[in-house]
């Protein structure tokens, strides 16, 4: 696979004296492992995460010498946590499995954290071209934005690589078992009164398809942290019309228990640029900020 090796962005750091178990959750990533294990440090240990693969990703991954942990269940919390489970060093890292980003620099991560300078470092991701697709950069730059409102951590980035001490990490109780398990764990963190840095990292073009971000729906729920299935249910002719959803109208009101009206009003050029809605991004955040209100009213009304 003729992937291209990243420059660090700093003087590498030397591989800390204090072992390190590498967490890589892979589902179908046998393209990508060859590479992504050939960059390991030195003197670490490779726990790949097979969450499910039915290309021989498993078998590449032992073959490769990497400490290969089996989990069932699927979801990208459920693998991550399978791994710390599984870790026995005194400081774990995480990396996804599909070559976009280079394990080879969590070295300098390790320094930050053994040195007692950060208990948790994350890694910034500064994309190549074509590497990370529009809707998954606006999904992340949202959810930054709510986690910096949130903790006041100064973030930018929720990406998946990162390290701290192993038994810190225990201690955090992470529970989520489905893509929000990296939000968890920095919300966690903050609410611990952890130290928490972020240093920029290439971010490459990854290796086949994201299983969580490769498309709109699956960039939502991530942001989201929604857990979401679907059940296929025999739906019949109703006898009658109905009272509550025969009608657009009756439909909205039923859905969100409120009584409205429309006045036609007219709509003029406005003067300058909105403020809000004149960007992409200012777009986004609206967005945002108003699922959080009706997120909140939401619990305020149970």
């Amino acid at each position: 696979m003729n992937h291209p090796t990243p420059t660090p962005l700093a003087t590498p750091h030397p591989t800390p004296p204090a072992p390190v178990d590498l967490v890589l959750p892979c589902l179908n990533e046998a393209a990508a492992l060859p590479w992504v294990l050939g960059r390991v440090p030195e003197g670490w240990r490779a726990v790949v995460v097979d969450n499910g693969s039915d290309d021989g990703s498993a078998e590449i991954a032992a073959a490769h010498g990497a400490h290969v942990v089996t989990e069932s269940r699927r979801g990208f919390g459920a693998a991550c946590h399978a791994g710390l489970e599984a870790a026995t060093a005194e400081f774990v890292a995480f990396c996804d499995c599909d070559a976009s980003l280079d394990p080879g620099l969590l070295p300098a991560f390790a320094a930050r954290v053994s040195s007692g300078a950060a208990d948790l470092v994350l890694g910034r991701r500064k994309p190549a071209r074509g590497s990370w697709p529009l809707h998954a950069r606006l999904g992340n730059a949202a959810l930054a934005h709510s986690l910096r409102r949130r903790t006041g951590l100064p973030l930018h980035d929720l990406g998946p690589l990162r390290l701290a001490r192993r038994t810190a990490l225990r201690e955090l109780g992470l529970t989520d078992r489905r893509s929000g398990y990296p939000l968890q764990m920095v919300v966690r963190a903050a609410e611990a009164g952890w130290r928490v840095e972020e240093r920029d990292v290439p971010y490459l073009p990854r290796t086949g398809t994201s299983k969580v971000t490769g498309t709109w729906r699956g960039t939502w729920q991530a942001e989201a942290g929604w857990r979401v299935e679907e059940r296929d249910v025999p739906y019949l002719p109703r006898t009658g019309t109905s009272k509550v959803t025969g009608t657009w109208r009756g439909t909205w009101q039923a859905e969100a228990g409120w009584r409205v009206e429309e006045r036609d009003v007219p709509y003029l050029p406005r003067t300058g640029t909105s403020k809000v809605t004149g960007t992409w991004r200012g777009t986004w955040q609206a967005v945002h900020d108003m699922r959080r209100v009706l997120a909140a009213a939401g619990t305020e009304a149970r």
